[in-house]
């Protein structure tokens, strides 16, 4: 789902001070802010016209009021008495027209608000007040109006995109591109679980993200909003908008806006924030293992998503047929720093990271030893970030190996397990490959002979032991040897010819290698 919608910088509900004095028609009037210049960033709500000393009480707070102050002149306790009643009511500012009452700024009003923060300004060439409040609440009006709009144009937007089945990742880009700022979901560690945006912005973010993450308790500034994600009295996690250039009461809204959808999103896809972690860590991992992105790049990724990375021994895993949360269960059991995610064709990967103190071979065996009937593909450990790609790659080679069918394997295999296997899985797109193995097999790759395959891959895969192989397909020897006749038969070979029997086995290996 598209949308036309623009990114809502200039949709504030309010105006602020500053923004007030720089309308043209208060500029005609030359302002002079003559004390609490540096509260000029107040959110103006309404401008009010008053005269009285108590003028406090006819106020609900973030009032620009306006006033020749008339009522005031000659009488330095009223003068005091007005402004410190304004602060009461946390008015917004109050402007002074100079006129027959007050030619020039008055020190005691002046001297008041300066104690009290409240922005004074005198304007040098006094018009009708009215056309000053008529302009600012037509503004104000506007703004308002466009707010709640905005407010339900995104709404619209996310919840459309919720009812077609959209994934969080195209959520958070629509989120993203309305912000105009990067955007991050955590978990309540401050783990990250998601990101939308830029990405050099989002890496910016991130390479930063152990700073922010211990100011995430914070109050907003500088453009970093928060909303809480949660419901039904359960926090799980929050939205950040990150740098918003916008208006903060807007930036707010839109947090919250956006806040909403995913907790919706969550409620009706049936997923928890332990799941945006899973596809967060399989996004992680599928890019080192692809190489597309290069390491440096995930780098802030991996540090974000709560992986140790400085000084520390990677150790990439690729477990065939492995549960995902198994895996991190027995991770979190054994105290090892690690990510896991799912891979394609039933492979899920995992990365350790570990302290350059501690055995890797050691623990690597301990985890392997908790996966009962699990084969654990491993690549020879890595102290260099940038080498964990080609890791990656190498367990995922070993274990796409072990696929094939080899038997009597460790717990742990590696490269130097799979010898042959493992050049062959290499080398299985190579057509010459596949035509030698179409070649030497084509007596058993159709018709009946089809299901004497299964015993010439366990009779080479025994290492030509005849007991074994009729143990393992529960059959006596006699028949077992009229099988290895008629393979010897449609084949045209010789399977004690040590050289034929070598090439058969590889025309078999390559065989399986390319049937995946």
């Amino acid at each position: 789902m598209s949308t036309t919608l623009e990114p809502l910088e200039s949709l504030a509900p309010t105006l602020s001070v500053r923004q007030v004095l720089m309308l043209e028609r208060v500029l005609a009037g030359e302002p002079e802010v003559v004390a609490g210049a540096g509260q000029l960033d107040r959110a103006v709500r309404w401008v009010h016209v008053a005269e009285a000393a108590d003028v406090g009480v006819m106020l609900s707070g973030g009032e620009m009021v306006l006033t020749t102050g008339v009522l005031l002149a000659g009488d330095d306790d009223k003068q005091a008495e007005y402004i410190r009643s304004l602060h009461r009511a946390e008015a917004a500012a109050v402007v002074l027209g100079l006129g027959r009452a007050f030619p020039a700024p008055p020190d005691v009003m002046r001297r008041a608000a300066e104690r009290c923060g409240l922005p004074m300004v005198v304007l040098h060439r006094p018009f009708p007040f009215a056309e000053l409040t008529e302009e600012v609440q037509a503004r104000l009006i506007r703004r308002k109006f466009a707010a709640v709009s905005m407010s339900e144009a995104v709404r619209t937007a996310l919840t459309g995109l919720i009812t077609a089945g959209a994934p969080l990742q195209r959520m958070l880009d629509e989120i993203a591109h309305h912000s105009g700022c990067p955007v991050v979901v955590t978990n309540l560690a401050h783990r990250v679980l998601a990101t939308a945006g830029e990405r050099s912005a989002v890496d910016d973010v991130l390479r930063d993200w152990e700073r922010i993450a211990r100011q995430a308790g914070g109050s907003e500034g500088d453009g970093w909003i928060r909303a809480e994600l949660g419901g039904r009295g359960e926090r799980w996690g929050q939205i950040m908008l990150c740098g918003y250039r916008g208006d903060t009461a807007t930036g707010r809204l839109l947090a919250d806006r956006a806040a909403e959808a995913l907790v919706l999103h969550r409620m009706l896809g049936g997923t928890s924030a332990h799941t945006w972690e899973e596809q967060s860590a399989q996004s992680l991992l599928t890019d080192l293992v692809s190489g597309v992105v290069p390491a440096r790049q995930l780098l802030p990724r991996a540090r974000a998503a709560g992986l140790p990375v400085n000084r520390r021994t990677f150790v990439p895993l690729v477990v065939r047929d492995g549960d995902p949360a198994e895996l991190d269960r027995v991770l979190r059991l054994l105290g090892l720093p690690g990510i896991v995610a799912e891979l394609a064709d039933g492979a899920t990967a995992v990365l350790l990271s570990l302290a350059r103190d501690q055995d890797a071979t050691v623990l690597t065996a301990n985890f392997a030893a908790r996966l009962s009937g699990t084969v654990v593909a491993a690549a020879d450990p890595r102290t260099a970030w940038d080498d964990v790609p080609a890791g990656m790659r190498e367990a995922r080679h070993v274990a796409d190996a072990v696929a094939s069918g080899a038997l009597d394997l460790p717990a742990v295999v590696r490269l130097k397990d799979v010898h042959l296997r493992g050049l062959i899985r290499l080398l299985r797109d190579d057509p010459h490959v596949q035509s030698f193995a179409e070649r030497e097999l084509d007596g058993l790759l159709c018709g009946p002979g089809a299901d004497l395959l299964a015993v010439l891959r366990t009779y080479l895969a025994t290492g030509r032991n005849k007991s074994r192989t009729a143990q393992l397909h529960h059959v006596s020897r006699p028949a077992l040897y009229r099988r290895l006749e008629a393979i010897q038969g449609r084949l045209g070979v010789d399977l004690d010819d040590f050289e034929q029997a070598a090439s058969v086995h590889i025309a078999l290996l390559a065989h399986d290698a390319q049937q995946g």
